[in-house]
């Protein structure tokens, strides 16, 4: 571990005692493209020490390199005073947070302090991405069903349904302990929307292997799936293996998966008819100007009527009159909420 890695722990900054700091932040101090004005990314770790098969980030980023906590906060506070609302914090292995430091840190811990030190009318909004089932705490579960500003939703690839296919993706975990977490989150958090990431025509992936990626999904009933067809990356193990699928195999099968995502984004979508939901105003309707869009919570993108020169950036009380495969359809019910 470099000097720049190490932490120092004073305590006394804030309520639960953390005056956690890295000696240097200087490796962070490059140009950030935000893309919006009201929801911001924030890189808390960089990197990736995995090695899957697949994956290219590891040779690419490196090793992980967490942020300090205090230097995450600064950035919110900063993008506060800019105009943002929503940050999504990031990471290759957002699980991984804190374990190259000392003293350690967890995800969870970071969640906790930025929930404690946000100051009300700053950042509302927290979001993250991307979880690693194998890493994956249920102190982060806890996090999200207890924390105010961060949104029940949970982002957790599971990459494949069938056990040997992901223990030649080497992702360290099965589909009985995906299942476990999913559950966990199900009971702790129900509301929760639950996304994912999937890929089909893995080499050797058997048309059997590929009906457990199925089986999985209709257990799940994912919000949002992100899909892909395999396709072979330089330096990595798996593209030069002999077992590679035919393209049509792949395209048949992502035509399958996309297929059975949308209806099971239908499904999620009608559960919110009839309610009313908080949406953080973001945009005009690109293809209707008298209408906006924002996001609720749990990241459905939301539709209705209202004026964005008043609106954007602001929360408020929409009731859900449709729903669609990946967006709502409601009507204003209330002026925004104090925050």
């Amino acid at each position: 571990m470099t000097e720049s890695m190490l932490w120092s722990e004073t305590g006394g900054s804030d309520g639960r005692g953390w005056n956690s700091s890295r000696e240097k932040d200087a490796d962070w101090m490059v140009p950030i493209k935000r893309g919006h004005t009201v929801r911001a990314w924030v890189n808390v770790i960089h990197g990736c020490n995995e090695h899957c098969t697949y994956c290219v980030v590891p040779s690419v980023r490196g090793v992980e390199q967490s942020r300090s906590m205090e230097a995450i906060l600064q950035e919110c506070l900063q993008l506060a005073s800019s105009g943002y609302k929503e940050v999504t914090l990031l990471g290759q292995n957002i699980d991984a947070y804190g374990r190259d430091m000392n003293p350690r840190r967890t995800f969870a811990d970071l969640l906790h302090y930025l929930n404690d030190n946000l100051p009300p009318n700053t950042i509302s909004r927290i979001r993250y991405v991307t979880s690693h089932p194998r890493y994956f705490s249920e102190r982060v579960i806890e996090a999200v069903s207890d924390l105010d500003k961060v949104c029940e939703c949970f982002h957790m690839p599971f990459q494949a349904g069938d056990d040997a296919v992901l223990r030649d993706m080497r992702r360290g975990y099965t589909y009985e302990s995906y299942m476990n977490i999913i559950r966990k989150i199900r009971a702790k958090a129900p509301d929760a929307s639950i996304c994912g990431d999937v890929i089909v025509g893995f080499p050797g992936e058997t048309e059997e292997a590929f009906q457990r990626t199925l089986d999985l999904m209709e257990e799940v009933k994912f919000d949002n799936l992100n899909t892909f067809a395999y396709s072979p990356r330089p330096n990595t193990e798996a593209a030069d293996w002999a077992n590679q699928i035919p393209t049509d195999v792949k395209s048949d099968r992502l035509q399958r998966v996309q297929a059975l995502a949308a209806k099971h984004a239908l499904e999620r979508s009608q559960r919110y008819v009839g309610t009313a939901v908080e949406v953080l105003v973001e945009d005009r309707n690109p293809k209707n100007g008298n209408e906006v869009m924002g996001r609720t919570r749990q990241g459905r993108q939301v539709f209705f009527e209202g004026d964005i020169k008043e609106l954007k950036g602001q929360l408020v009380m929409v009731e859900v009159l449709e729903g669609r495969t990946w967006s709502l359809v409601g009507k204003l019910l209330s002026s925004p909420i104090k925050v």
